[in-house]
């Protein structure tokens, strides 16, 4: 299992580098756009296993529709503001008779969390790669900026998981995830804030002074526990439909859900605090 989880991890990063590489920004929204739409399938299916019944279809399709806004707003004017409304009425007159009486309320509440949750976190992936006028950080240092978070929340999950298994004595959660510890979770955000200090400066060119060496060590300490919530959170919506992975589209590691449950919570944590809002 872990042989496999090590090399789904280097295919995905690997595959990730080659595309933006080749792609630039364009290609990291149109992924963006992608992931979103992968992990809000997993999410109505969990949320259907639990018995909640959301609309996942028009589900996905808004949810993406959120994440991807801002970048077409900044090219075609599209007003994004009015989305997530939209949704709502939508799914407010379907509900009524489409669902019946005992399913309504979960019904509407499973999918527009979804939207929220999912679709709306990771809109602010697309928020740090959309160029704005006047901007203080080239199209390639926001790319990197987004590059940069993903990889502070994504390490802290591989810190938590090394440390917990050598040292990791403390439960963290254990209702919840019996298997992390409080060592663990140290030595995620210890390795996250380690790994954005060597990547900002490593990058410092192109992400100063949005991202100095010294306030990435800062920043990396929030970013990387609210991605240890954002683990947590899904193991409750995993439990409460009683479900292991949320998918097995990943070898290793289970599905895309897995894999992006750590970024949700990073995504807008990360944007406020580089400054760009």
């Amino acid at each position: 299992m872990m042989t496999k989880r090590v090399l789904s991890t280097a295919m995905l990063w690997g595959g990730l580098g080659v595309l933006l590489w080749f792609g630039g920004t364009p290609c990291a929204v149109f992924l963006v756009g992608l992931v979103s739409l992968l992990t809000l399938r997993e999410f109505y299916q969990i949320q259907s296993a639990a018995g909640q019944a959301p609309f996942a279809k028009l589900g996905m399709l808004f949810g993406t529709l959120v994440t991807v806004a801002p970048w077409f707003q900044a090219r075609m004017g599209w007003s994004e503001e009015r989305l997530l409304p939209l949704a709502v009425v939508v799914f407010a007159i379907r509900v009524l008779g489409e669902r019946t009486p005992e399913k309504r309320v979960s019904s509407l509440a499973s999918t527009l969390f979804g939207l929220v949750y999912v679709g709306l976190m990771l809109q602010f992936f697309v928020r740090i790669l959309t160029p704005q006028p006047g901007d203080i950080v080239s199209p390639a240092g926001r790319l990197l900026l987004c590059l940069w978070l993903i990889v502070v929340a994504k390490v802290c999950d591989t810190g938590a998981l090394l440390t917990g298994l050598a040292i990791g004595r403390h439960p963290l959660a254990p209702q919840i995830s019996p298997k992390k510890t409080w060592e663990g979770a140290l030595g995620g955000v210890a390795s996250s804030v380690l790994v954005g200090a060597i990547g900002a400066w490593i990058a410092r060119s192109q992400m100063a002074p949005c991202l100095t060496p010294g306030r990435a060590a800062l920043v990396a300490v929030p970013v990387a526990t609210v991605a240890i919530v954002a683990d947590l959170i899904e193991s409750v919506l995993k439990r409460s439909a009683g479900v292991k992975d949320s998918g097995s589209l990943v070898p290793g590691i289970g599905g895309v859900f897995d894999v992006t449950d750590s970024l949700l919570l990073a995504a807008p944590v990360g944007y406020f605090l580089f400054g760009l809002a």
